[in-house]
């Protein structure tokens, strides 16, 4: 069933009141996809009254107060990316166009939604239940942060939304124990994946610099960071303190991270798969058109590419579903009406991690002093692809199934290590799951940007492509790579986008589909770069280049047809 929405669907339910309303940026699409949506078909599975409220007018309480007030708690979300990421380009121009909105106006959604929707809700109602904020922008912005839009340094998002309790990081297991706690008026905060305020800090956390010191000194700042990033890991990671201003930011250690048979239940619970119908009438929303009919396979990422928040936000350890479970959930879409046997993606952050399992990461978590798959791939990792091949060729079996698609980006790397079972995923991919072009994300062809960004170097892209070429051939299949690029990353100078743009026409042959230009979010390896201008490895200075028009020239350079010549889309 879809949330309620509106006073009579509460009706129609028999409810006269809600233990829980969920207030979020996006249209409210009833998708596994969607966290909001998680959140509140986890919550009723428990056995609590949950209603949604999608972009509320924010000049008045005809949508925060059509509801009532809950009697547990308000669940506060910007939606599914942050809403500064969701109203602003790289380069700090306003969006026109919101997939996440109904009609696709960039209308509906507030710049800092978490912050505007809490005082929303303040506003009409006085001393109200507590205020739980959660969602990408408010984990992302969990502690001091670097605030790209005006080159400042926030205090916590905890402290500026004045909320009672904010959730980090995937939410559904923290979520259902504050539930749990409110309802029974026990004291929440020793509930792992959960920050608040206090006047002391505690003794037994480990302190980060205090707020006043880090919005001065960036090597405070820096040291908070990097204090922060190395305790994100469930298993291994203290709790933290830093102060605020007169309180302290309270950080408890991460959620543990959910087991596959737990993965399995909040993907099979009862979702509707489309758009509500009070949202629906106000037009389409097209982000529904990538998740209709697509499943999630796995949650979190080994990558740790220092522009990615995955790491901080979904975890540095692959949790894969049960095949079963896959199975089960595409033999539901294809008794749908409007399913027209195309299974649109399989797979998670990348799609090719899918049954990949670290023992070591699983017993003691993430590793302090090496990475996973840079600058190799560690060989603790086992990279095996034979489970992925074989839950492939389960879905293609399915009854009325005639395409299956892989959409998700892949890590050519891992094929490459996987030297018994990647040869043979790749000519899986290439003859049943794309059409015509497989994507990839280089980012960049030179070595020093490359190992800012925490990427492989091109030699490996150039084996796989010839790997990929070789196949295609063999198949008999004409296919192609479609590539993205990246502008104006720290330590990247227009020179290097020459280099690139070099390498694009005499090794790729074709142009990039998409570059695009670096913005730094909060709680990434990358925008702290940005912000100091050091290297995050080993702190030496670098180049970052923050005018923007020089951004616009950096992506300008890899878009022109040939050196010097005119630029692709003039």
């Amino acid at each position: 069933m879809f949330l309620p929405t509106t006073p009579d669907e509460l009706n129609l339910l028999g409810w006269k009141s809600l233990d829980v309303i969920l207030v979020t940026g996006d249209t409210y699409i009833d998708s596994p996809y969607i966290g909001v949506s998680v959140i509140g078909k986890v919550l009723v599975d428990a056995g609590y009254r949950v209603g949604i409220i999608a972009q509320p007018d924010m000049e008045s309480d005809a949508d925060i107060g059509r509801l009532g007030e809950p009697s547990l708690f308000w669940g506060i979300t910007a939606g599914c990316m942050d809403s500064m990421v969701s109203n602003y380009t790289a380069t700090k121009r306003k969006r026109n166009r919101d997939d996440l909105t109904a009609g696709g106006h960039n209308t509906r959604r507030p710049d800092m939604a978490v912050i505007r929707y809490a005082n929303l809700v303040r506003r009409y109602f006085k001393n109200t239940r507590p205020l739980v904020i959660g969602g990408i922008e408010a984990s992302l912005r969990r502690i001091s942060h670097y605030h790209y839009w005006n080159n400042t340094i926030r205090r916590s998002i905890l402290f500026d939304a004045k909320a009672d309790i904010l959730v980090y990081g995937m939410g559904e297991k923290t979520v259902l124990e504050i539930a749990a706690k409110l309802k029974s008026g026990e004291n929440f905060t020793d509930i792992r994946g959960i920050c608040y305020a206090a006047s002391e800090k505690r003794p037994d956390y480990l302190e980060l610099p205090a707020h006043s010191a880090v919005e001065k000194d960036p090597e405070q700042f820096s040291r908070m960071f990097k204090l922060f990033y190395a305790n994100s890991d469930p298993l291994s990671a203290r709790g933290i303190c830093q102060k605020q201003d007169t309180r302290y930011l309270i950080q408890n250690p991460p959620q543990v991270n959910p087991s596959p048979e737990e993965l399995d239940y909040i993907h099979e619970l009862d979702y509707e798969g489309a758009v509500h119908p009070f949202y629906q009438s106000q037009g389409e929303v097209r982000a529904l058109d990538t998740v209709r009919f697509s499943i999630l396979s796995h949650r979190g990422c080994y990558g740790q590419c220092h522009f990615c928040s995955i790491a901080i936000h979904q975890g540095q350890t692959v949790i894969s579903r049960s095949e079963a479970s896959i199975l089960r959930e595409a033999e539901k879409l294809t008794r749908r009406s409007d399913f027209k046997g195309i299974i649109q993606n399989v797979g998670g952050p990348t799609a090719n991690m899918y049954g990949f399992e670290c023992k070591r990461n699983q017993r003691k978590g993430v590793c302090s002093d090496k990475r996973c798959l840079t600058p190799d791939v560690c060989q603790t990792l086992q990279v095996d692809h034979s489970r992925q091949i074989h839950l492939l060729r389960q879905l293609r079996q399915l009854p009325n199934v005639r395409k299956v698609f892989v959409s998700s980006g892949i890590r050519h790397d891992l094929i490459l290590d996987d030297t018994t079972h990647g040869p043979a995923y790749l000519a899986e991919i290439i003859e049943h799951h794309i059409s015509g072009q497989l994507k990839l994300a280089p980012e960049h062809s030179e070595a020093d940007v490359l190992r800012l960004m925490g990427k492989p170097g091109i030699d490996r892209f150039i084996a796989f492509k010839e790997l990929f070429e070789k196949t295609s051939k063999r198949l008999g299949k004409k296919q192609f790579l479609s590539c993205y690029f990246m502008a104006a990353y720290p330590g990247c100078r227009e020179a290097h986008m020459q280099q690139l743009q070099t390498f694009i026409r005499k090794k790729l042959g074709f142009r990039p589909q998409q570059v695009q230009v670096f913005t730094p979010t909060p709680a990434s390896p990358a925008t702290l770069m940005y912000y100091t201008s050091k290297s995050y490895e080993n702190g030496t200075p670098i180049f970052v280049e923050k005018d923007n028009h020089q951004k616009n020239r950096q992506k300008a350079v890899v878009l022109e047809d040939k050196p010097g010549g005119s630029k692709a889309g003039r």
